[in-house]
């Protein structure tokens, strides 16, 4: 009877903790990402669906990438700046190893939100565009969205700003595009599309590249969270 009370009371502060922390993770402009997101997908599917073009499965990798990262855009680059604006910082930085774990988890109710929505996104597209795999292309998508999503975590907690580091992060993404065709069929393009296989190249080869590629935004995306929460125990920096 004491067991299932601790676990039923371990769920409630649980699900609790959830509802409060997607709260501020989704609150106040988050609303407005979110129709921007929808608000593309749905012109270029209707664009698709009208022209006269063949659309792949790469077409729809490139279609949903841009929603995606509006998704993740404003929690993890707006996410320090709205703590301080609620002046919820100084409560969780009175909590030793605490804020941590906040964040932590905010970054994963993030991911599963953004996961979620792409995994709509994607079985549309099947309806409106074209048959996609869809487990396989959310899984795909996560990937680029992750490593720029922790990487505007990482800038924010040195920017403190929330407006500073949406434009550092524009900036950032402007350079990555701008690279992208020169590194079109290289491993260091983070927009590479694995579903985009060059005629002139192997399979085998394509796959060795994306597998690479893949590996290479997962360690960059461990390296931005572990720089992240450490540049949080600086305190005085974040605060003041």
């Amino acid at each position: 009877m004491e067991l299932a009370y601790r676990i039923r009371n371990g769920w409630d502060i649980v699900a609790k903790m959830v509802r409060y922390n997607l709260k501020v993770i989704f609150g106040n402009k988050f609303i407005f990402f979110l129709l921007a997101a929808v608000g593309f997908f749905l012109l270029v599917a209707v664009i698709n669906l009208f022209s006269n073009s063949n659309p792949t499965e790469g077409t729809v990798y490139f279609l949903l990438i841009f929603p995606g990262l509006l998704l993740v855009f404003y929690p993890t680059a707006f996410g320090i700046q709205n703590d301080v604006d609620a002046r919820m910082i100084e409560i969780l930085f009175g909590i030793p190893n605490y804020r941590y774990k906040v964040w932590l988890v905010r970054m994963v109710l993030v991911y599963l939100v953004v996961a979620a929505l792409l995994f709509i996104l994607s079985a549309l597209s099947g309806f409106a565009i074209v048959t996609v795999p869809v487990f396989e292309m959310v899984f795909q998508l996560m990937f680029p969205i992750f490593f720029l999503g922790c990487l505007a975590f990482m800038i924010s907690t040195i920017v403190r700003n929330g407006n500073g580091t949406a434009v550092v992060m524009c900036v950032v993404g402007l350079v990555f595009w701008i690279l992208a065709e020169p590194l079109s069929r290289s491993k260091w393009n983070i927009f590479l599309n694995p579903f985009n296989v060059p005629s002139n190249m192997n399979e085998t080869i394509w796959a060795d590249i994306t597998l690479n590629n893949r590996v290479y935004l997962a360690a960059g995306t461990a390296i931005a969270i572990l720089w992240g929460l450490l540049n949080l125990q600086r305190r005085e920096k974040i605060i003041g």
